[in-house]
C-alpha cells in the first residue's frame, strides 16, 4: 500500500513538471529570440546568478554555456555584495534567475548593471517584479504549481529547460559544431566518442610503405620493422594502389616456392579500403568490423590515393573507442 503511495506521489510531481513545461513552450516568444541573439553575440562573458534553487539552476546553465562555446560562469548573489561585482565587466552580459523576481540579494547586483550599462536578461516568473522591470530582456516563466505546495521544482525544471533551450539556440547561431565541441571535451567518454582518425592515426615513418617493384624478401624486413601487419604498396607517382597483409604472406608462402623473389604488386590486394582523416574514429571500427579488417589506410579531402596515415584497430582500442 505505501508503495504505491510513492509511486502515485512520484507521477504527481512529473505530471506537474511536464504541465509547467508544456505551458513554457507555449509562451517563448521574440524576447528569446532576442537574448539568443546577444548571447551569441557576446565578446566577453556570460554571468548567470540566482539564489536558492535558482542559483543551481544558474550554475548548470552556465556550464551548459560553457560546453558550447560561450564563456560562462555562475555567480553566488551573496557574494557579489561583498567583493565579488569586480568579476563583471561592462562587455559581460548578465543572467539573473529569480522565481518571484524581488529576491533582496539580486538588488545590488541590478543596481551595478544599470549603473555600468551592462545587459541584464532576466529570468523570472512576476512580470510587477523588479528583476522584471530592471531587465534588458524579460524572459518569462509562466506561474506554475510548485510539488507539494512549496518547494522549489515546477518553476526550476522551467529555468532548467530554458537555460538549455538557450544554450543550444546560441550554439546553432554561432555554428559550434561537432569539431569545436570535441576541443572542449578531450576527455572521458564523450571525447573517445568525438576522436577523428585523424587524432588517432599512424603518420610519416610508421607507415610501412613499400614501392611496388620490390621483392618481397625486402619487403618483409619492413613488415617485421613495421610491426602492423600489413604493407602499403605505392607506384612512382606516390599513390597508395595495394595492401599486402600478414595473412596474405602466409597463404602465398605455402603455395609458391619462390615467393619470396616475387614482386610486392604480384600478391597485394588492390585497392585498399581508406577512410577521410576527418570521419569520426568510431566509424572507422565499424568499416573494420564489416569488412573484417583490421587496418585501414587514411586520406585527405579528395585525395584518396595518397595515403597520409594509417589507423589500426589496435589504435581504436588503446583510445577506447567502441
Amino acid at each position: 500500500m505505501h508503495k504505491k503511495k510513492f509511486i502515485l506521489d512520484a507521477k504527481n510531481v512529473i505530471n506537474l513538471e511536464i504541465k509547467a513545461l508544456q505551458i513554457l513552450k507555449k509562451n517563448i516568444n521574440n524576447s528569446f529570440n532576442e537574448a539568443v541573439i546577444q548571447l551569441a553575440k557576446c565578446q566577453s562573458k556570460v554571468i548567470l546568478c540566482g539564489v536558492g534553487k535558482s542559483g543551481l539552476i544558474a550554475a548548470k546553465i552556465a556550464a551548459t554555456l560553457a560546453s558550447v562555446g560561450t564563456p560562462s560562469f555562475s555567480l553566488s548573489a551573496s557574494e557579489a555584495s561583498h567583493g565579488d561585482l569586480g568579476m563583471i565587466s561592462k562587455k559581460d552580459i548578465l543572467v539573473l534567475i529569480s522565481n518571484s523576481g524581488e529576491t533582496s540579494e539580486l538588488k545590488n547586483i541590478i543596481q551595478f548593471a544599470k549603473r555600468n550599462k551592462i545587459l541584464v536578461i532576466g529570468i523570472v516568473s512576476k512580470k510587477d517584479s523588479i528583476l522584471y522591470k530592471a531587465s534588458d530582456i524579460k524572459l518569462l516563466i509562466p506561474k506554475v504549481i510548485e510539488a507539494g505546495g512549496i518547494v522549489p521544482t515546477s518553476s526550476t525544471t522551467a529555468q532548467l529547460a530554458l537555460g538549455d533551450a538557450l544554450a543550444i539556440s546560441t550554439m546553432k547561431l554561432k555554428k559550434f559544431g561537432r569539431m569545436d565541441f570535441k576541443k572542449l571535451h578531450p576527455a572521458g567518454s564523450l571525447g573517445a566518442q568525438l576522436k577523428t582518425v585523424e587524432d588517432i592515426m599512424l603518420t610519416g615513418n610508421k607507415i610501412p610503405f613499400v614501392n611496388e617493384n620490390m621483392q618481397m624478401n625486402k619487403a618483409l624486413k619492413v613488415l617485421s620493422e613495421k610491426r602492423l601487419g600489413i604493407l602499403l604498396i605505392r607506384n612512382k607517382k606516390k599513390n597508395t594502389i595495394g595492401i599486402i597483409t600478414d595473412g596474405q604472406i602466409r597463404r602465398f608462402s605455402q603455395k609458391k616456392e619462390n615467393f619470396q623473389s616475387l614482386k610486392v604488386n604480384k600478391i597485394m590486394t588492390k585497392k585498399p579500403v581508406s577512410i577521410d582523416k576527418n570521419e569520426l574514429a568510431a566509424k572507422a571500427l565499424s568499416v573494420m568490423n564489416s569488412k573484417k579488417i583490421t587496418s585501414l589506410c587514411v586520406y585527405s579531402k579528395k585525395y584518396k590515393s595518397k595515403t597520409i596515415g594509417v589507423v589500426h584497430i589496435h589504435n581504436l582500442l588503446q583510445s577506447n573507442i567502441s
